[in-house]
């Protein structure tokens, strides 16, 4: 794939990185668009939704001149030079497959598989390929997280004791019915949200939790998914974080990280509608505010796959994390079931 042009000689730019998104339905109309919007070296040039109708409507709506109905098709353009599959998580195994066969660098929504094992299939695909394979994490690209994390590595709040990251939303009546039946989704809002919750934890500590336990409820609307659960995680260092997610309580996405001499904190952290104050508190006062935008995340999330592909850093999302994400995912349903702690299993010590 060539990525250069030249406009004068001896003299380069980087090109514009054509993405497809794979799957276009609410998400890209929300979130992935807008993002796009304000990307700098990226755009959408193709999409690929099942329904015709609708498909044609979002093309014409965002003017996106190739129109697809399945992935395979979308990946044998030539015009699209990376892929963003956001189609149901059943379908991101065989969607992302079909993208590395094709040579395309895909892009893959979270959570990235419906099993550890499918991640590693897709993990060891692109290695063998040789293409990028990322999981769209997009909290990585968030401000408020990068805030985090610089803070705590600079020792801001001593070593970290006690973290907690919450993600609610009220989810009846929402339009992406597949997302209460465990067979399309794999799990409820441990799976939706609370991957977001734990990838943003392990980013912020640099560390990995090595024991996990879960309580959760279900009700008579979630299907045969967990409508709300708790998340207990013992990182290796240890830390000790609780994850709440569900989709039955207001939007929420409280932050706080608890550290010996100090506690950051911020509420509604991992939202990027509304700026975001950040609080460092000492002895029971609050020493220092930040208040920063999360608007940019999804920009700066396609811009880094973008860069990526031209030479630029390495993207901060590779597809093994998210293989470690579902690892943690994993053993987390296994806990709900057995009403016991289970063992996280570093990835390493899987054979990837």
């Amino acid at each position: 794939m060539n990525l250069l042009i030249s406009l004068i000689p001896g003299v380069f730019e980087l090109t514009m990185i054509r993405f497809g998104i794979a799957g276009f339905g609410l998400h890209a109309v929300r979130r992935l668009m807008p993002g796009f919007a304000l990307a700098q070296n990226c755009k959408v040039v193709a999409l690929s939704r099942r329904d015709a109708d609708k498909a044609r409507e979002a093309a014409a709506h965002f003017a996106i001149p190739h129109v697809f109905a399945s992935t395979e098709e979308l990946c044998r353009c030539p015009e699209v030079d990376a892929v963003l599959v956001t189609t149901p998580n059943a379908c991101h195994l065989p969607d992302v497959l079909t993208a590395i066969a094709a040579d395309k660098p895909v892009l893959c929504e979270k959570p990235m598989g419906m099993s550890a094992e499918e991640c590693r299939q897709m993990v060891e695909a692109a290695r063998r390929a040789g293409v990028l394979l990322g999981v769209a994490q997009v909290f990585r690209f968030e401000e408020s997280t990068a805030r985090f994390r610089a803070r705590v590595a600079a020792g801001d709040i001593g070593r970290p004791i006690f973290a907690r990251s919450e993600f609610s939303y009220p989810g009846l009546g929402h339009t992406r019915k597949w997302l209460y039946n465990r067979a399309i989704a794999g799990g409820g809002p441990i799976a939706d949200v609370g991957v977001h919750c734990i990838d943003a934890l392990r980013y912020i500590l640099q560390d990995e939790p090595r024991v996990v336990s879960v309580l959760g409820r279900s009700d008579g609307q979630s299907g045969d998914v967990e409508a709300a659960a708790s998340v207990t995680l013992e990182f290796q260092r240890g830390t000790l974080a609780t994850v709440l997610v569900s989709t039955r309580a207001q939007y929420r996405t409280p932050l706080e990280i608890v550290g010996e001499s100090g506690v950051l904190r911020a509420n509604d952290a991992l939202n990027v509608e509304r700026p975001v104050k950040i609080e460092l508190w000492r002895d029971g006062q609050c020493v220092a505010e930040d208040t920063v935008s999360n608007q940019m995340a999804y920009a700066r999330q396609v811009d880094s796959f973008a860069a990526a592909l031209e030479g630029g850093e390495s993207f901060p999302a590779a597809g093994e994390e998210g293989w470690r994400n579902q690892i943690i995912l994993d053993a987390a349903y296994h806990s709900m079931t057995s009403g016991k702690s289970e063992k996280i299993v570093p990835l390493g010590d899987t054979g990837g």
